[in-house]
């Protein structure tokens, strides 16, 4: 999940610069429709994971952005217009909204609550490793596809390695299949935490 959406956006706001033409401060504003989808679609995801679980909602959520991303993958090109990547990214950042939310309650809850610190702070680290190796593994095809000397070579490095970002992120959401379902979920939500025993009276 995170190496696919770090991997693509390492790369996506170079292409709106170096292809599109965009500033620095133009390219950020146009990352708006992947980003913002996160107030809309995060909340709603967060409500209805305690109903239909963590499984289905980032397995749908993975394959969205998966969907996203291949489709920029497709139609990114040194004639393609901001427009074009509009529709693609709005998927893309709805996807990975839904997913998030799902898959770190899906973390929570599958420890005790006195490990709920340790597994935050796995899932915190695991994060950023993923991204760390997705931009790697972006940058691998994008060199061995491009390069940054033209806007040509940009973009035969740039759909390849937004492709692949959507593929990882496929095969994120067919791993999501096998998360817990909500009965398996309910089995073995968190146990409440242990009070602690009330001071004896003093005589």
């Amino acid at each position: 999940m995170y190496a696919a959406l770090y991997g693509s956006l390492f790369f996506m706001a170079q292409f709106l610069q170096t292809v599109l033409g965009a500033g620095p401060m133009t390219a950020g504003l146009q990352l708006v429709p992947w980003t913002a989808t996160v107030t809309v679609v995060a909340p709603a995801a967060g409500a209805l994971v305690n109903r239909v679980g963590a499984r289905p909602l980032t397995a749908a959520g993975l394959t969205l952005q998966g969907i996203g991303m291949g489709w920029i993958g497709l139609v990114a090109g040194p004639s393609a217009a901001y427009p074009d990547l509009v529709a693609p990214m709005v998927i893309a950042g709805a996807g990975i909204s839904m997913a998030m939310p799902a898959a770190q309650t899906a973390v929570i809850n599958s420890v005790a609550a006195r490990e709920i610190g340790k597994a935050s702070g796995v899932f915190n680290a695991l994060r950023q490793f993923a991204a760390v190796l997705g931009v790697a593994v972006a940058a691998a095809v994008f060199t061995a596809e491009g390069g940054y000397g033209t806007a040509r070579t940009f973009s035969d490095g740039f759909g390849p390695a937004l492709t692949l970002m959507g593929a990882l992120s496929l095969a994120g959401a067919l791993a999501g299949l096998f998360m817990p379902g909500p009965d398996r979920a309910a089995r073995t939500s968190p146990a409440q935490p242990v009070p602690w025993p009330a001071p004896e009276p003093t005589r």
